[in-house]
């Protein structure tokens, strides 16, 4: 494993958090209509597809206990 032989100042670790680059990045390509459009199809169709899951799995999410019968195991009946 490499090792450093002369202890790194204390300085240079303060000042390597506040380093600034004089040189700056190139701005950023605006979006054009069809890719907002995409982005906002996709949003939309993900949306909807958690939404359809919620109302077709609610159904068997409920507790229906009133049509169902009561069950009773043989054990139970004293036979």
């Amino acid at each position: 494993m490499f090792r450093r032989r002369e202890p790194v100042p204390f300085a240079f670790v303060a000042e390597a958090d506040r380093f600034r680059s004089n040189v700056t990045p190139p701005p950023r390509e605006r979006a054009s209509l069809g890719e907002l459009a995409g982005r906002t199809l996709l949003g939309l169709t993900i949306v909807a597809a958690l939404v359809g899951s919620l109302v077709v799995g609610m159904p068997a999410l409920e507790l229906d206990r009133a049509s169902a019968p009561a069950q009773q195991s043989q054990a139970s009946d004293g036979r």
